[in-house]
């Protein structure tokens, strides 16, 4: 009776653990993790003061919302994906955390702009422009009714989306990080050399990512006729021909601009980690793995060039 006591109590913490798990990564929660993580990275790097730290519980809450959005409303549940099964055997808890996250970042917003609402009129109309395109190109990746007139989905354009995915995301972590600090201090940070950098680094990192998680559904992708870069180039060309090829120029382009910028070696060492690790990520994607590994350790990627960035940033400052 003890042995069978101890083994039940053993499966029981096994599936505690399992739901944290699953909880986690398929609830978005580790999408808000990457996104607060990139965008402290961002203060860092530009130089920046780190902004209220409502700001970091806005973007958290917003970005568990944005993505949980495209599963909660789905109507149809694919019993081979374990994420779709997932949503709908937790729908209820889904449904109440989504209700949570949305009144945090509500809430959170209110507090912000209350606090904070005449540093508006410092934001050049240039910077305005700028941080308006983000979420006009984030509505139109999903079918938001209110913009169906445009006939226009992003997400289903294929080997567009991951460009227009690493976009959004460069928005939210690299340029609305800056654009705050500046209503938050009522100064007018200029877009250096360093800002567009970190944004266009950020922009092809995260397509890159996207790119390998696409090769989680290629099959669907393909029998949906969706012509992602796998779909067109095959699982193969896609790892040898785009991927790998696109992380070395970028590994490369962070040399020649470390050498421009007068990086310190320790510095430049830290912001390559992330480039060599996702190689080696990359020249794995050829054998197939489960929707965890996709999700925690392509989507990890993100985490761990965050805390390089910061740590490079802490150490040489």
């Amino acid at each position: 009776m003890k042995g069978n006591t101890f083994r039940a109590s053993s499966n029981d913490m096994k599936d505690s653990g399992n739901n944290l798990r699953d909880y986690i990564f398929f609830g978005n929660f580790f999408y808000g993790m990457c996104a607060t993580a990139l965008s402290i990275e961002a203060a860092y790097q530009m130089q920046i003061p780190l902004n209220n730290w409502i700001f970091y519980v806005v973007l958290f809450s917003a970005s568990i919302v944005y993505y949980t959005y495209a599963y909660i409303s789905e109507q149809y549940v694919n019993p081979n994906n374990k994420r779709s099964v997932w949503y709908y055997t937790h729908k209820v808890t889904v449904r109440w955390s989504q209700n949570l996250f949305s009144a945090l970042a509500i809430v959170g917003t209110l507090l912000l702009l209350a606090q904070y609402y005449r540093g508006f009129a410092v934001i050049p109309l240039s910077h305005w422009l700028v941080a308006l395109l983000f979420p006009v190109v984030a509505a139109l990746y999903y079918d938001i009714p209110a913009l169906r007139f445009l006939s226009l989905n992003l997400r289903r354009t294929g080997w567009m989306k991951p460009f227009v995915i690493g976009f959004v995301w460069t928005g939210v972590v690299t340029i609305y990080p800056l654009l705050w600090r500046e209503i938050q201090s009522r100064e007018v940070y200029p877009f250096a050399l360093m800002t567009g950098w970190l944004a266009l680094k950020n922009w092809m990192y995260i397509t890159v990512l996207c790119i390998m998680f696409d090769i989680k559904d290629y099959a669907s992708d393909s029998n949906n006729q969706l012509k992602t870069f796998v779909v067109r180039a095959g699982l193969r060309r896609t790892i040898f021909n785009i991927l790998m090829p696109i992380v070395l120029l970028g590994l490369i382009s962070l040399l020649l601009f470390s050498v421009y910028m007068h990086f310190t070696p320790l510095r430049v060492l830290l912001n390559v980690v992330p480039f060599i690790v996702t190689l080696a990520v990359a020249y794995s994607m050829h054998q197939r793995r489960s929707i965890l590994y996709y999700l925690a350790v392509i989507d990890g990627l993100m985490l761990v060039k965050a805390l390089c960035g910061i740590l490079a940033a802490i150490l040489v400052s």
